[in-house]
């Protein structure tokens, strides 16, 4: 049986994007034919979570409606590194806890973390959605893995837009930055384009 996780923030005691969450859990039993769903809010309250300071509420669950929580305390990491890594046929549309062909992705590669190039365009982290600069604005790649939560919220309050990303491209974006459920936009952790190792060169792919 497939088992699905959620990573939700809670923070000073209230959790945050829930309606979004609860969205992708009711959509990810309907995709697989079930019948029902498992209620967020309602977990949450019976956890009696009392304690201020972030937290990432970890729940894993599958269709038989089987759940693990864990109450763990977070911080926003800061990365060195990161390598672009070449997969076209990995496919992460939906929140599968069995993360092995990400871990093997990563054991592969000389960076601390690694950006998922798709068909020649760029998707996501191992663990996050993600957002380039160009001039002031910010931009998400249309090419995701997985259409994470953040980046929902993000896009309808029209904080950033969504772009073609490509390895021909890449390089006419300053910044980037890693969003997802724990990550804010717009938080204090912002990379320059060049913390990425592996950038296509200057002479092979000239700006579009």
């Amino acid at each position: 049986m497939s088992q699905f996780i959620e990573s939700i923030k809670v923070e000073d005691q209230e959790i945050f994007l829930l309606e979004l969450h609860q969205k992708r859990v009711d959509q990810t039993f309907a995709h697989f034919g079930k019948e029902g769903s498992i209620d967020l809010a309602k977990i949450f309250k019976h956890l009696q979570h009392d304690e201020n300071g972030l937290f990432k509420l970890r729940l894993a669950y599958d269709l038989d409606k089987r759940i693990r929580t864990q109450m763990i305390p977070y911080a926003i990491p800061e990365i060195a590194d990161f390598q672009l890594v070449e997969n076209n046929s990995f496919d992460y549309s939906f929140k599968f806890e069995d993360r092995k062909e990400l871990d093997k992705m990563k054991m592969k590669s000389k960076a601390e973390e690694i950006i998922i190039v798709k068909n020649n365009h760029i998707t996501d982290t191992s663990f996050s959605n993600l957002l380039f600069l160009k001039g002031k604005e910010w931009f998400t790649p249309n090419s995701y893995l997985l259409n994470g939560v953040q980046r929902q919220q993000l896009l309808k309050q029209k904080k950033i837009k969504e772009a073609e990303i490509t390895m021909q491209n890449i390089k006419q974006f300053s910044h980037f930055q890693l969003i997802n459920a724990m990550n804010d936009f717009d938080d204090m952790f912002i990379y320059p384009i060049d913390r990425i190792m592996n950038l296509p060169g200057n002479e092979e792919y000239l700006d579009l």
